[in-house]
């Protein structure tokens, strides 16, 4: 039986746009980035544009997201020096949880490299209770909703 995957997204595919920078710790031994490294690229896209949107304080805020499940597909490769372009969007707004999709782009190239997800579960800071979102929060999500 053949699996059929989902098409390789495009940028086209995602509302947001985040540029990253690779390092040259990020490739490994074989001469491209590390697996690893796209995990680290999804969390600071999202992070960086809950921030620059002022729903996330990392540090004083009364609400934290705590990942509950992530994924990665990889379709082709990346390494240091390459520019990377993170495309966000969100596929899935619940009570509590934000399911974000993530693109990773190499410079200028308009089918990503690898894509993603991570679920969010959004609780109180000091508790760990989660918390139901705000509709600041909905409507600034739905702002970069697929």
């Amino acid at each position: 039986m053949a699996v059929t995957r989902a098409p390789i997204p495009t940028r086209s595919d995602f509302a947001r746009f985040t540029s990253l920078q690779t390092r040259w710790a990020d490739n490994d031994m074989y001469g491209h980035m590390n697996n690893v490294v796209h995990y680290g690229l999804f969390d600071t896209a999202i992070n960086q544009w809950l921030i620059e949107t002022r729903l996330l304080d990392p540090w004083n805020g009364p609400l934290i997201g705590m990942v509950v499940e992530t994924g990665c597909r990889y379709h082709a490769e990346a390494g240091f020096p390459d520019r990377i372009t993170a495309g966000i969007s969100v596929s899935r707004l619940g009570n509590s949880s934000v399911t974000y999709v993530i693109g990773l782009f190499r410079n200028d190239t308009e089918t990503a490299f690898a894509d993603g997800h991570f679920v969010h579960v959004y609780v109180d800071r000091g508790s760990r209770r989660t918390v139901p979102l705000s509709d600041h929060w909905r409507q600034k999500l739905g702002e970069i909703s697929r």
